[in-house]
């Protein structure tokens, strides 16, 4: 059973600091506080492991980046997260899943509704 989102929290840029997530399954959603651009999203068996791992930093060696694009964010604290428990690794797989088609649906849904506004008729 998937318990309820927490509400948004940011991340700090003090390496070391606390992130508050279950200690055990669950889904997490990290988005650029500005633009709202999801910059991560999945489940995993462990989500304060997974969001303690994730790495958002712009530290790329010189010679890699002339060879991909720049990250998006300047600073760690651009960045808001927020987690929902699962009672296990599988019920956090489905909510994701489940989830991530809902978005979809309602990306689509936006999609046809400005084709529609562009082309009336």
């Amino acid at each position: 059973m998937i318990q309820t989102w927490s509400g948004w929290k940011r991340f700090s840029d003090r390496r070391g600091d606390a992130i508050e997530a279950p200690a055990g399954p669950g889904v997490y959603e990290v988005r650029h506080t500005m633009t709202g651009r999801v910059m991560a999203f999945g489940h995993s068996g462990d989500v304060a492991k997974t969001m303690a791992a994730l790495t958002f930093d712009a530290e790329v060696n010189p010679l890699a980046r002339l060879f991909r694009r720049q990250p998006v964010l300047s600073r760690v604290s651009d960045l808001e997260y927020r987690t929902c428990a699962a009672a296990s690794r599988a019920d956090a797989k489905t909510a994701a899943q489940r989830l991530l088609g809902l978005r979809q649906n309602a990306w689509r849904r936006r999609m046809e509704l400005s084709w529609v506004a562009r082309h009336p008729g």
